[in-house]
């Protein structure tokens, strides 16, 4: 990330107006435009590893809280829980990639489309740009120097109609990191749930309270997530973890109940 976004961001969480004016001056602006316009924002895929991260916590702990709640043994509990881990956390990081991919192969699709009109008919397009700067106020001599400038600069004309016409914001988040830290976040997370079922092969104490320490380790995870995720949201510490927390066991208690309903079907 640019060290002049950090510290703009900075500025804000601590309403600091005198490091943002540093943030903002002339100089710090120019430098990141020049040396830092394509630098990658390695914090853009922390969202991407907490939506992992929740959704293989909660579904891994639904699976366990539904076996635990239908009396099935450990061993199918840890059966069913890694199966879960590993396909669905598999599933989950494909349908990721395929829609960033998508939604990356149809920005290009219309900035083609933009080109291609730019070029066969630029009379229309500019009238588009006229259209668009009038709308922001823009009259007389400052309309048309807006519009001579936007135009004379092929590449600052199509990025105007793909921002200001379209809606689209093109990206420089990579599918396969997206999908990458999706599974990843679903994996490193979403097994804790099933630590405790491990452990009760090799200590005691696991096996006499496997489900309440997968209960225990399950809360404690999706804390972590919450603090995570209030990394990315700002939010208050607590009240992101609360919030994961409070979804992540709804979800479980739901499996639960079915699962405890439903334990008849395997005696039969």
């Amino acid at each position: 990330m640019p060290s002049r976004i950090k510290k703009a961001r900075s500025a804000y969480e601590k309403k600091d107006i005198s490091l943002s004016s540093k943030a903002h001056s002339r100089e710090a602006i120019k430098k990141q435009i020049q040396h830092e316009e394509h630098a990658e924002d390695t914090g853009q895929y922390l969202g991407e590893f907490v939506y992992g991260a929740i959704d293989g916590t909660v579904t891994t702990f639904a699976t366990v809280a539904g076996a635990t709640g239908a009396a099935l043994s450990p061993g199918i509990v840890i059966i069913l829980g890694f199966a879960n881990l590993i396909a669905d956390g598999f599933s989950m990081a494909c349908g990721n990639f395929l829609s960033e991919r998508s939604h990356r192969d149809y920005i290009a699709k219309e900035r083609k489309r933009e080109e291609w009109e730019i070029e066969h008919v630029p009379g229309g397009e500019k009238e588009e740009i006229r259209q668009i700067f009038i709308k922001k106020g823009f009259k007389g001599k400052e309309l048309e120097g807006a519009v001579k400038t936007i135009i004379s600069n092929k590449k600052i004309w199509v990025d105007t109609m793909m921002t200001e016409e379209l809606g689209l914001l093109e990206s420089n988040k990579s599918p396969w990191k997206t999908a990458g830290m999706t599974y990843f976040g679903f994996l490193i997370i979403g097994i804790i749930p099933l630590l405790s079922y491990l452990l009760s092969y090799f200590f005691p104490m696991f096996q006499r309270n496997t489900f309440t320490i997968a209960v225990f380790m399950t809360v404690i995870a999706l804390f972590i997530i919450g603090a995570i995720k209030r990394y990315v949201t700002k939010k208050n510490i607590w009240a992101s973890s609360l919030e994961t927390i409070f979804i992540g066991g709804a979800a479980a208690m739901i499996a639960y109940l079915i699962g405890f309903l439903l334990r008849w079907v395997v005696t039969l």
